[in-house]
């Protein structure tokens, strides 16, 4: 079996592990095609998800974020006590999950089902602490030995 190293490109990188691994979990394991869903950037900082949800309703559905993992999943719980037969069933009914690996500092905001579709919003929120901030150096260090000062309004 022909493997692919990507360590060559994490040479001159640093706190890249998670990233790597995210690329050889996608090359190892087979992409979900069932239920199709799309991945939506709507503006610089919010996203949304959108699963085809054919046939599904608010009870069917289970939305989880555990540890930066959102977890979608659903299926037909409860059985029709009509009798039906099917001569033709083109809409799919099994169950599924999706799950996605949220970067740092991604939050759901919400979710809704409407005309079908499933939609999971997201939103980009970094706080205070993990914006860059510039530096201010000082050229008289003689005066001043080991002090950095923090220009908070060049943020």
């Amino acid at each position: 079996m022909n493997t692919l190293s990507l360590a060559p490109l994490f040479r001159s990188s640093v706190g890249f592990d998670r990233f790597n691994d995210l690329f050889e979990t996608a090359l190892r394991t087979e992409s979900a095609t069932y239920p199709p869903y799309n991945v939506e950037k709507h503006g610089a900082d919010d996203y949304r998800i959108v699963v085809a949800a054919a046939g599904l309703q608010d009870g069917d559905l289970d939305i989880q974020v555990e540890r930066d993992v959102l977890t979608i999943s659903g299926g037909r719980r409860e059985k029709s006590t009509e009798s039906v037969q099917f001569l033709h069933q083109g809409i799919a009914q099994r169950a599924f999950k999706l799950s996605f690996r949220l970067a740092d500092h991604i939050e759901v905001t919400g979710a809704k089902l409407q005309n079908g579709l499933l939609s999971v919003d997201l939103v980009r929120r970094i706080p205070d602490a993990a914006k860059p901030r510039r530096i201010a150096i000082n050229g008289d260090t003689a005066a001043r030995p080991n002090v950095v000062t923090l220009d908070k309004d060049a943020a």
